[in-house]
């Protein structure tokens, strides 16, 4: 076994109580738990960094309809992380070695060394692009929706970390416009400005099928719905014959009481304009992430992609306060946490 001086414990955020409503930071309490070394076949692992996403909102829910475990109270919440091997009682990982893995909200993981999954250092510029939500605007951009040349493609909720790449990627595939809705002026500058979409609206600023027919006069072939609610209902009107729709997400009825996540769909445009509705799941296999991070590499090292994120720093202590922010929707991009 080979490892580094450990503290003794590690601090960790778990979950006070089931939210009924917004989520405050009353719904989270800071804990701690013994850090031993690892038993055969183990490894400990110390958190670098951490990405949040909105998915954790439905695992405080538990009635959520997410085929995903919910967190429970009095105990560590989990998510998505990238560390560094510290310690290691096995023969598949060493110390040093980079992982990923789903033991987030802590500062450290002990666990079986085949929970952790190792990642190539040289891959991507920094540990971090490991926690892009790539895999899941690649699936549902170039495997669900079939974006292809001349598209006119329209990404609802385009600043959040999936929405933001997946314009990217449909413009790297060669669809003609990207259209992208957000909430402010300085969001629009940022999505245009720097990703490189073709166009962008506040949903704010008045009907969003208004907005759209103005910014598609020739209608969508693609939509990239994170949002749901008026935003889906306004690209099946806007839609062409035979678009394809690659439902990801409805924020717009995660949060609070909004019904957003039950939009109405009219059905007679659906029929007569021929759309393919399809939702995706965002169970990625390793096959999958790896063809990703792959692509990835490759077009960062060509400077033909950008992985738009903010940083949050303070570690473990700062994670519930960024969760809190992210519900509100105050960042742009994915959302990492330096955790050490």
């Amino acid at each position: 076994m080979s490892s580094v001086e450990l503290p003794a414990v590690s601090r960790e955020v778990r979950l006070a109580a089931y939210p009924d409503g917004e989520v405050t930071l009353d719904h989270f309490e800071f804990g701690e738990s013994e850090l031993a070394a690892p038993a055969a076949g183990e490894v400990v692992v110390r958190n670098d960094w951490m990405t949040l996403g909105s998915v954790a909102r439905d695992q405080m829910n538990p009635d959520t309809k997410l085929p995903i475990p919910v967190f429970q109270p009095g105990v560590a919440m989990w998510g998505r992380t990238v560390g560094t091997v510290v310690a290691s009682n096995s023969d598949t990982l060493a110390v040093g070695d980079l992982v990923e893995h789903f033991s987030g909200w802590r500062e450290y993981a002990t666990g079986d060394a085949h929970g952790f999954f190792k990642r190539d250092r040289a891959l991507l510029p920094g540990p971090e692009y490991f926690l892009s939500q790539g895999p899941t605007a690649w699936h549902g951009m170039v495997g669900t929706a079939g974006v292809t040349e001349g598209d006119t493609v329209f990404v609802s909720g385009a600043t959040n970390g999936v929405g933001a790449l997946a314009g990217q990627i449909a413009k790297l595939k060669g669809a003609k416009r990207v259209i992208g809705s957000t909430g402010s002026k300085e969001k629009i500058d940022f999505l245009v400005g720097e990703l490189g979409f073709d166009a962008a609206f506040d949903y704010h600023e008045g009907p969003v099928a208004e907005q759209l027919a103005e910014l598609a006069p020739d209608g969508l072939d693609v939509v990239f719905d994170n949002v749901g609610g008026e935003q889906f209902e306004a690209a099946v009107q806007v839609a062409s014959r035979g678009a394809r729709f690659a439902l990801c997400g409805a924020l717009s009825g995660q949060h609070g009481s909004s019904d957003g996540g039950a939009p109405r769909l009219q059905l007679m445009s659906a029929i007569t304009k021929d759309l393919t509705l399809r939702g995706f799941a965002t169970l990625h296999t390793p096959d999958q992430i790896e063809e990703w991070n792959a692509q990835f590499g490759t077009w960062l090292r060509e400077e033909r992609i950008v992985f738009p994120h903010t940083v949050v720093e303070g570690g473990v202590a700062e994670l519930p306060t960024a969760f809190v922010a992210l519900l509100d929707r105050k960042y742009s991009g994915t959302v990492l946490v330096r955790m050490s």
